[in-house]
């Protein structure tokens, strides 16, 4: 159940708020592509490939981030599941209470997460190149990047990631050391103050 969420922080943290991790690719370009608003959510569709399963798992939600404050993972389908990601905790929700919590002080991989995605919030490429050796290109507005973790603990919890965009990320896919293979194509984004549902908002207060 916890490395469940870990991988979907995970790739919160890595994809969703991607732009100052693509700084080591063509850093001007990149970044002159890249839209950074304050509040975006949109609809994500993921495929996950298990090793020694031939059907692929999936599922399909929406997400909501708003920077300074952490990451809403709302999947709807095939089963209803909330987490809320903060800079001290990851969360998973149930009729808006707290159902399960991980604490970054008590879970030294949460810490690491978390001190990841607030680093991307945050803007903090000297922590990011030190954790992730980054091989990025752009073409006509679209931008593809791969990040591949430096230290063994981060490489074992997320493997190695691609990601996708334009003006926002809009492709997710992680190959696990296992051999696992997790693909998130994310759409329908809109940002600004009326991207988030009133619901949505209350899961954050």
């Amino acid at each position: 159940m916890i490395r469940h969420f870990l991988t979907l922080a995970t790739l919160l943290a890595t994809s969703l708020l991607a732009a100052p991790a693509l700084a080591e690719a063509p850093v001007q370009q990149i970044q002159a592509t890249l839209a950074r608003p304050a509040q975006m959510c949109g609809r994500f569709d993921q495929t996950k490939q298990l090793t020694g399963i031939k059907k692929p798992l999936q599922s399909n939600g929406r997400f909501c981030v708003i920077a300074g404050r952490g990451i809403l993972w709302q999947a709807l389908q095939p089963f209803p599941n909330t987490l809320r990601i903060t800079r001290d905790a990851i969360q998973q929700m149930q009729d808006g209470r707290v159902a399960m919590k991980l604490d970054a002080q008590q879970e030294p991989v949460v810490k690491m997460i978390n001190s990841v995605l607030f680093s991307l919030l945050a803007g903090d490429l000297s922590q990011l190149d030190a954790l992730f050796a980054l091989d990025g290109q752009i073409s006509n507005g679209h931008w593809k990047v791969a990040l591949k973790a430096r230290q063994p603990a981060l490489a074992r919890a997320i493997g190695d990631i691609t990601l996708e965009g334009g003006a926002y990320v809009e492709r997710v896919l992680m190959q696990e050391a296992s051999g696992d293979r997790t693909d998130i194509v994310f759409s329908d984004i809109k940002t600004g103050a009326g991207a988030m549902t009133a619901a949505e908002g209350a899961l954050f207060d």
